[in-house]
C-alpha cells in the first residue's frame, strides 16, 4: 500500500473541496491507485481537521469495553466500517473491520487485551532439581465460569438486538408491501 505525505494528501482533500473534481477524478488525476482512499481522506478531514490526515504515530490502546461497544455498534446497524470509525474517534475504519473480524471468529475474548513478548518458562535452571508433588493443586475456576457466562450473555445480548431489528425491518417492509397492494387494489377498483 502506497504512503501519502500530509502535504499530498492536504492537497488533494484541498481541490476536492475547491470543487476541481470527484473522487474519481482526482484519484486519476494524483496517480492515486483508488478512488476510495480519495473518499476517506475527505471524511476524515471533515471529522477530525488536519489531525484526520496525519499519519498516527502513536499506538492508541483501546478498552475492551470501547472496542465491544465499537463492534456491537457495527454489527446492530447498518452504518459502514468508516462511519462506524468516525462516529467512535476512531480515524482508521481498518481497525474496526479488524475487531469485528476477530469478533465472529473468537467471540469477545479477541477484543481482550494479551500480554506482549515471550512467555515465561515455568522451569529454570534452579527448578530443575525440584521434585514436584504427587497431588496435583486445585485450581479456583469459580472467576474463568463467571468470565465464560458474562462473555456468552454479551453474544446472546448482541444476537438479540440484532434479531429485534431484523423483525423491525422484516415487519416495515411487510407493511410497505400491504399498503402497496391495499392501493393498486383500491386503484384497480376505481377504473372499473
Amino acid at each position: 500500500m502506497a504512503k501519502y505525505s500530509y502535504e499530498f494528501k492536504k492537497q488533494v482533500v484541498d481541490a476536492y473541496l475547491c470543487g476541481e473534481g470527484g473522487y474519481t477524478l482526482l484519484a486519476e488525476k494524483y496517480g492515486i491507485k483508488n478512488r476510495r482512499q480519495v473518499l476517506n481522506w475527505v471524511h476524515y478531514y471533515e471529522q477530525f481537521g488536519d489531525e484526520g490526515l496525519l499519519k498516527s504515530r502513536k499506538n492508541e490502546n483501546y478498552s475492551f469495553e470501547f472496542k465491544l461497544h465499537v463492534v456491537e455498534l457495527y454489527l446492530s446497524s447498518e452504518l459502514s466500517y468508516q462511519e462506524v470509525a468516525l462516529s467512535s474517534g476512531i480515524n482508521n475504519n481498518a481497525i474496526v473491520c479488524k475487531w469485528v473480524n476477530e469478533y465472529r471468529v473468537a467471540g469477545p475474548d479477541a477484543l481482550r487485551p494479551r500480554k506482549k513478548g515471550r512467555k515465561k518458562t515455568l522451569e529454570t535452571s534452579t527448578d530443575k532439581n525440584k521434585v514436584l508433588p504427587d497431588n496435583p493443586v486445585s485450581v479456583d475456576t469459580s472467576t474463568e465460569h463467571v468470565k465464560e457466562l458474562e462473555d456468552e450473555l454479551l453474544k446472546l445480548k448482541i444476537e438479540n438486538a440484532f434479531l429485534k431489528e431484523l423483525r423491525r425491518l422484516r415487519l416495515e417492509d411487510e407493511a410497505k408491501t400491504r399498503e402497496l397492494q391495499e392501493s393498486s387494489t383500491a386503484s384497480e377498483e376505481n377504473s372499473d
